[in-house]
């Protein structure tokens, strides 16, 4: 391997796993017309691209780079990325999947996945994202890059919040009014006022609609 790509005689090896036999196929066909990137197998979930895996370590046969879905019966792809790596750290992982979120971004991402595609990323980015964690680099999605992003900004800036200022918060995004919100901190109204002001100027917002979006998105409270 070297940082400019495999050579002639060393093409990529690359395992693809879908539980859609049509979305194999189709980036077989696309693999295929690439010099330097070859399918060796195809698995239809996590669990037998697991067992898969293991039948090729004990021939020394391992893929470079395994293409991986998300959602699949039996082990879905964050689980399957994740024993992957443990077992076989030297098989990258690509995730390429229909769904955005940052909370399943940073989820692949913590398993160990070297690239996060969405299923409508033309054949090109497929086959940077591959090459690249080949290459030992992280791929990301630009639509899924930003939103990680801002998902990361969020967590900093949630993190500055004191406990008084989280359960302002939590408050105010459960529709309370400041006099509500001094009443259950036990504390005075302008307190409260003052609370919920810091909260959105360390968050960066600008009212208490925005608050409650925020404090929903991140968990502290459900809608």
């Amino acid at each position: 391997m070297t940082m400019d790509g495999p050579t002639a005689d060393t093409r990529i090896r690359v395992l693809l796993v879908d539980d859609h036999t049509v979305v194999r196929q189709g980036m077989r066909a696309f693999f295929d017309v690439l010099d330097d990137i070859e399918v060796v197998g195809e698995a239809v979930d996590g669990q037998d691209a697991i067992d898969r895996l293991s039948a090729a370590a004990a021939a020394n046969a391992l893929p470079d780079v395994v293409v991986m879905d998300l959602i699949m019966p039996r082990l879905d792809g964050i689980g399957a990325t994740a024993f992957i790596k443990q077992r076989h750290p030297g098989v990258e992982v690509v995730v390429m999947t229909s769904f955005s979120e940052a909370g399943r971004v940073h989820s692949a991402l913590e398993a160990g996945a070297a690239g996060y595609l969405l299923k409508d990323a033309d054949a090109d980015e497929v086959g940077a994202a591959v090459r690249a964690a080949y290459r030992g680099e992280v791929h990301l999605d630009a639509a899924v890059a930003g939103k990680l992003t801002r998902s990361l900004v969020s967590r900093q800036n949630g993190d500055l919040l004191t406990t008084r200022e989280r359960e302002a918060l939590i408050l105010v995004a459960q529709g309370k009014s400041n006099r509500d919100i001094a009443r259950a901190l036990v504390i005075s109204e302008p307190t409260a006022r003052t609370h919920v002001s810091n909260v959105l100027t360390k968050l960066g917002l600008t009212s208490r609609t925005q608050a409650a979006l925020w404090a929903l998105r991140e968990g502290l409270v459900h809608g």
